[in-house]
């Protein structure tokens, strides 16, 4: 029995080739895209929810909203596992063109969706296949994006690129935030209720036919053209990873616990929270995550060349243990005026990138070529369904029975969690990946 794949090889002395700038860009966009439709569910949820149900009970209409953002996660899983082995047999490129087809399809079905009062029951029920289609997606791509990225990588260089996945990422959800700092300016709180909240899903749903046309040129990895047989000679795969590698799956459990908490809790539960239970004012709130988001963006890069210098472990040890000291005084800070919210975003977010930035590198490094699509997919995507999916909706419930507080020492509960499976990790900057 092997916890990883095997002891790690340095890196070759040949000069690292280059990754074209219109594949990064490729791999990029289409996360880009995942991730602005993912985010503005959340964002928008507060003046959606009413429409799609019952509009008698707001505070029912918005955590029954809610529920279908946490159900949807728990599609992730099965789309993680589904197309991540899908990735090992077929090609990471193949399975990042699905993924985004799945996704723009979600989005352009929920801008489009009947109201409760039209249809009766039929609203929430189209809203939720369309959540389980984007769910599916997006457990598909996580997956295969970090494996592609981490594969076209020079070993010397895979932090920095790896950064790229999350700058998508950070990209997609500042759009997402001015589009909303923009809609709360320009629109009033009816409009917005009646049809502006439609406006940000369907420009997500035309930006994917933008992602799938530069996908489609995208070229294989060498690492999977080596491993395709082995990927096919594999019986229950998803066994495999914990007979064979079971380590790694409790490590990549480990530290995603604490790095799906911080997403959800910054990127999209204290937007509906800070407006509905601290009094914030919704502008100040989309004006304070875009700055935070900006400054979130510009660290990625940064910061995954820091990991390729100073090594993966040390980045990982400091943001779980700062995690775990700040985020409770932080949410002290949450409430009316500005100055307040940037400090409690920036700071978040700030610590969040000494993750997001290696993130494809050190889940990448966990599992060999041809169980890396479905190890990170199954098991990522099942630590994200059950800690960051539930993160809105426990938020928001505890905050209804005068409890909010217990949510930020939940997340300090994780990040200690997630300090003590860090200190397990070997470290793998500048080793190839078996």
């Amino acid at each position: 029995m092997t916890d990883l794949p095997a002891e790690p090889r340095p890196a070759p002395s040949a000069p690292a080739r280059p990754i074209p700038v219109r594949t990064l860009v490729a791999a990029s966009i289409g996360n880009a895209i995942e991730w602005y439709d993912w985010t503005i569910y959340a964002t928008f949820s507060i003046y959606f929810a009413t429409q799609v149900f019952p509009e008698d009970d707001a505070a029912l209409a918005l955590i029954s909203t809610l529920a279908t953002y946490a159900l949807a996660f728990f599609f992730r899983p099965l789309g993680g596992w589904l197309l991540g082995r899908f990735a090992d047999l077929r090609g990471r490129r193949t399975a990042m063109l699905l993924t985004i087809l799945l996704m723009a399809g979600g989005s352009l079905a929920i801008a489009l969706l009947p109201t409760f009062a039209l249809v009766g029951w039929l609203a929430p029920v189209l809203l939720l296949l369309a959540r389980i289609a984007q769910g599916m997606s997006l457990g598909g791509e996580v997956s295969n994006a970090s494996a592609y990225l981490a594969e076209v990588a020079p070993p010397e260089r895979r932090g920095r690129y790896s950064s790229f996945f999350y700058i998508s990422t950070g990209s997609a959800v500042l759009a997402a935030s001015l589009l909303g700092a923009l809609l709360t300016a320009v629109m009033t709180e009816e409009q917005l209720a009646a049809y502006g909240w439609r406006i940000p899903f369907l420009i997500g749903g035309l930006l994917g036919l933008v992602g799938l046309w530069l996908r489609r040129a995208m070229p294989e990895t060498d690492q999977f053209e080596g491993s395709r047989e082995k990927a096919r000679a594999l019986r229950f795969p998803l066994l495999t990873t914990l007979r064979e590698h079971p380590k790694a799956v409790g490590q990549l459990i480990g530290f995603t616990l604490l790095s799906t908490l911080c997403y959800y809790t910054f990127f999209s539960a204290l937007t509906p929270f800070a407006v509905t239970q601290r009094g914030a004012e919704a502008g100040e709130v989309f004006t304070a995550l875009s700055v935070a988001t900006a400054v979130f963006v510009a660290l990625q890069y940064p910061m995954g060349a820091l990991s390729d210098r100073f090594g993966r472990r040390p980045q990982l040890l400091a943001w779980s243990a700062a995690t775990a000291v700040l985020i409770v005084p932080l949410s002290a800070l949450i409430g009316p005026g500005l100055g307040n919210l940037l400090v409690v975003f920036t700071v978040g977010l700030g610590l969040y990138t000494m993750m997001t930035s290696i993130a494809p590198a050190v889940m990448s490094e966990l599992f060999p070529t041809e169980l890396r699509g479905l190890g990170i997919g199954a098991w990522y995507n099942l630590t994200v369904a059950l800690f960051g999916g539930t993160a809105p909706l426990v938020i928001q419930s505890l905050s209804e029975a005068g409890l909010a507080d217990v949510f930020f020492w939940y997340v300090a509960a994780g990040a200690a969690v997630a300090f003590a499976v860090v200190l397990t990790l070997r470290e793998t900057r500048g080793v190839e990946l078996t």
